[in-house]
């Protein structure tokens, strides 16, 4: 997961809502989301490679997901998997801070990493990059993709003030979504220098990345409201030889037996397929 866009109020009727690119080489093998067999509480979409996810909710009204720090100086071949650090928490029942600073221990195990956490009350977050304990946020509209929180690269920046003027504006979600797929690349004045050069750091500027290899595999949209309700939709975003689809799932937390899963029909996929 390579950007991850939320707004955070506790308090009001929608107290979380995420929008969120997973970036990925397309020849890395992986499922769309859906509710695991060996984990049926948990509802993400699912790499066959390490086996963790990079985004999820479970059906008590959990929410983790996980960004890759971009530092290529330091990447350790041999390291645990960050798909398993959402994946834990979703499989818990441990308060946020419990949880992250039982991460924490561990830190030094796994490559670069931010993580972040959702109990249905409290948001938290942590990075074994910056230096800092974990801690719970306040309310408010962040951003996130392979820096620290809030680094104010151009795509966090754009992507923030987009989401904040569309709840302003009470948009549908596939507007919401619509944030998303924008794939114009940064001034280069405007690029970090993460050490992976000028043209990826071009490419990788871009809130939807598109290159022949590697670019946005799916755009999901998660929102939680007051009355216990979740919902989460998956956007398929592939090479043009494959099959675009989206997935719309409807949880109750407040009994988790009743859940749906509405699949496209051929006329949205279509449509989908043309934005």
């Amino acid at each position: 997961m390579c950007l991850i866009l939320f707004s955070f109020d506790p308090h009001s009727e929608r107290p979380l809502t995420i929008l969120a690119n997973r970036d990925e080489f397309y020849g890395r093998n992986a499922n769309q989301a859906g509710f695991w067999s060996d984990k049926p509480e948990i509802l993400a979409g699912r790499d066959l490679v390490a086996g963790g996810t990079w985004l999820g909710i479970n059906t008590s009204g959990r929410f983790a997901a996980v960004t890759n720090f971009r530092e290529p100086s330091r990447f350790i071949p041999d390291a645990r998997s960050r798909g398993e650090l959402p994946t834990d928490f979703l499989s818990s029942s441990e308060s946020i801070l419990e949880y992250l600073s039982r991460v924490q221990e561990h830190s030094t195990e796994y490559n670069g990493f931010n993580l972040l956490v959702y109990d249905s009350q409290e948001m938290g977050y942590y990075s074994n990059r910056s230096g800092e304990r974990p801690r719970t946020l306040e309310t408010g509209v962040y951003g996130l993709s392979n820096g620290l929180l809030d680094t104010p690269w151009p795509k966090v920046t754009k992507g923030k003030q987009a989401l904040s003027s569309a709840i302003t504006a009470g948009v549908t979600e596939e507007q919401l979504l619509d944030i998303l797929a924008d794939d114009h690349v940064a001034a280069d004045a405007d690029l970090p220098d993460t050490g992976v050069g000028i043209e990826k750091e071009r490419m990788l500027s871009a809130l939807c990345i598109v290159s022949p290899e590697y670019g946005t595999r799916c755009s999901t949209l998660v929102r939680f409201s007051s009355d216990g309700g979740i919902s989460l939709t998956e956007k398929t975003i592939v090479p043009p030889d494959l099959a675009h689809q989206t997935i719309s799932f409807q949880v109750s937390v407040r009994d988790a037996s009743h859940w749906n899963a509405d699949h496209s029909d051929a006329d949205q996929k279509k449509a989908d397929q043309s934005t």
